[in-house]
């Protein structure tokens, strides 16, 4: 996908559209059997929560919703370096109802301290008394 075009489409998004983000990861430079292989091509679907990172924008996905029975559920954020997007598509506008992608957007910036130094991607869950249901 050209920068340009990534950058329009990510403008377009807003928090709770489901989407579906192909990249690849960063890899050893060979697989297994194949011998060399740089490319590591990765699908991600997930909820958008927004464009975050000071030196390197990460595109953040709420993957996971995990109910525990005390009424604590856990949420799964991933965040794949922008730069690293070959496409994006628009699964579903509007997933998920304005309030709740306002609830996981705030989620996702009080769920702790969080660095983007030295890392391909990360994953993380934040623990909330809210349910996305």
């Amino acid at each position: 996908m050209a920068k340009n075009k990534l950058k329009k489409t990510l403008g377009s998004l807003n928090p709770g559209d489901l989407i579906c983000v192909e990249w690849c990861d960063a890899s050893v430079g060979k697989s297994s059997n194949s011998g060399i292989r740089i490319d590591i091509p990765v699908k991600s679907w997930g909820v958008y929560v927004g464009v975050f990172g000071e030196r390197a924008k990460h595109i953040v996905l709420a993957q996971n919703s995990f109910r525990y029975s005390d009424g604590l559920f856990d949420l799964d954020y991933t965040a794949i370096p922008a730069s690293w997007a070959l496409e994006l598509e628009v699964v579903a506008k509007s997933h998920i109802p304005e309030v709740t992608a306002k609830s996981l957007v705030n989620s996702f910036l009080l769920g702790g301290h969080r660095t983007f130094k030295h890392q391909r991607t990360f994953q993380r869950r934040a623990s909330t008394h809210d349910r996305l249901d």
